[in-house]
């Protein structure tokens, strides 16, 4: 029987890293590197699917991930036997400990390719093994949110239950995606086990199995309505939706829960043309007097399926998602990166780096750097982000033009406006500095921002592509390390 323990119970995972990152550890060990400070950002490429947006989330996984980084003697054992790590770097992992900066933009913020979602300062052998770990942690929950946010927003007001437990990569993505998807603005999981320890609200009644037990249909539906005479919420297609499952749904409110003094709550259904099962079960429900009864639609839905379905006509007030949610199945992965961007000499100068490329792409900005993001005083909506030097002053409501880093004739100059930092620090040489919000103010966090987003930025296709552009120092910083490398090569 395997020994490794369940998502919960792990609270080491020092060892969750690419096997890179210690070969090149012990090389900085050997080379006398130890003792560098760098600076690393974690940051995205690409928006998934093409949209105008993401969310950030896993950021206190990432906080209990980095108070809890030590190598324990079986980890050593295994390096040394298996790898044959000498014992000078054997001994330097045994006596680890984690003295980095980090700063990190709250969860539950729309964010942006190119912009350090996360910015790590301290010695390389401790920057360089934190790599796999922190993007594992925020490439999965950001996909997550992000897909959350688009599905969320194609209910238009209606709840969206995440139903993806059982069609998860495994456990820490149905219980992790599931608190995500909270953030992201879901009403509640099906995940137990998520709502036991992050407090969310859960929800689920009944499968086909439940059903299916029983003689036949209405019967399986009054055992159900006994148990629970307040939260009855049948699940109607086991059989044949209009013929079968809404005539004993509407019998069992009327021979069972009425009689009670109790009302069907609701109803379920789960396969077929859910625009026409919608529209005639509404009408044979409020024919019979039941015009309080929700109907809820689950199978397989996803941000466009939902938005067919409203745009359609179907009577829907709230939806069930699953495997398209938790598995961000139209484009599953994030794409985060975490480069080299700055180190600093031994009189503390920084000295900027960047990775230069074929790929436009993967040409990285070089700093240690800030992000600036401009709010319209008269809308309140976002305006556009500026990544800057971090030394540089954050602009205070004087007029300033920023300018595409790319098409550098692109320039827009912004007025009338309120400029907020949103990177945070989130640890000073090692200690927590950041008490983390809880899942309640993340969730009402996420819902703030995506509302300071143009509508237009937020299609699901061909979204308007929102402003990130560079300042002047850090672009003129960037172009000479550019020229010089052309220069020299």
């Amino acid at each position: 029987m395997s020994d490794f323990l369940t998502w919960n119970d792990r609270t080491n995972m020092s060892m969750l890293t690419d096997f890179y990152e210690l070969t090149m550890a012990k090389g900085y060990l050997d080379g006398g590197y130890e003792d560098q400070i760098v600076y690393f950002d974690a940051f995205f490429r690409n928006v998934p699917e093409g949209g105008g947006y993401a969310v950030m989330a896993g950021l206190e996984q990432v906080i209990d991930y980095l108070q809890n980084l030590t190598f324990n003697e079986e980890d050593l054992k295994f390096l040394k036997e298996q790898y044959k790590f000498d014992d000078r770097f054997i001994e330097y992992l045994r006596n680890f400990k984690f003295t980095c900066d980090v700063w990190a933009i709250p969860e539950g913020t729309v964010v942006f390719p190119g912009e350090p979602l996360v910015k790590v300062r301290g010695p390389i052998m401790q920057a360089q093994i934190l790599e796999t770990a922190l993007l594992c942690t925020i490439n999965h929950q950001s996909l997550i949110a992000t897909k959350t946010a688009r599905i969320v927003r194609a209910a238009e007001g209606r709840p969206v239950m995440e139903f993806g437990a059982r069609r998860a990569q495994g456990f820490d993505a149905s219980v992790l995606g599931a608190r995500a998807s909270y953030i992201a603005g879901v009403a509640g999981t099906s995940c137990t086990i998520c709502g036991q320890h992050f407090d969310i609200p859960l929800s689920g009644t009944m499968a086909h199995s439940w059903v299916m037990l029983f003689e036949n249909e209405f019967e399986a539906f009054k055992a159900y309505a006994l148990s629970y005479p307040t939260k009855t919420l049948l699940l109607v297609d086991t059989y044949d939706v209009l013929k079968s499952g809404i005539p004993n749904a509407i019998r069992c409110a009327k021979e069972v829960l009425e009689p009670m003094g109790q009302r069907l709550l609701g109803i379920r259904i789960d396969s077929g043309d859910l625009t026409y099962m919608t529209q005639q079960a509404r009408k044979m429900l409020d024919e019979a007097g039941l015009t309080d009864c929700k109907i809820t639609v689950s199978n397989a839905l996803d941000e466009y399926l939902i938005r067919d379905l409203i745009s359609q006509g179907a009577c829907i007030d709230s939806f069930g998602v699953g495997e398209r949610l938790i598995t961000s199945k139209a484009e599953p992965v994030f794409g985060g990166v975490y480069k080299i961007s700055a180190i600093e000499d031994k009189d503390g100068n920084i000295i900027p780096k960047m990775k230069i490329s074929e790929n436009i792409g993967k040409v990285t900005n070089p700093c240690s750097k800030e992000i600036v993001r401009f709010y319209d005083n008269a809308t309140g909506k976002a305006m556009a982000d500026l990544i800057m030097v971090a030394d540089e002053e954050i602009p205070n409501g004087e007029p300033y033009e920023i300018f595409d880093p790319v098409d550098t004739w692109k320039t827009k100059t912004l007025e009338n406006y309120t400029a907020r930092k949103l990177l945070v620090r989130i640890f000073n040489k090692g200690e927590l500095v950041y008490k983390c919000p809880s899942i309640t103010e993340l969730r009402a966090n996420c819902t703030k921002e995506l509302d300071t987003l143009w509508d237009s930025v937020k299609r699901f296709e061909n979204p308007h592509r929102y402003y990130v552009d560079l300042s002047q120092k850090l672009w003129d910083i960037k172009n000479d390390i550019l020229h010089s490398y052309r220069k020299h090569k």
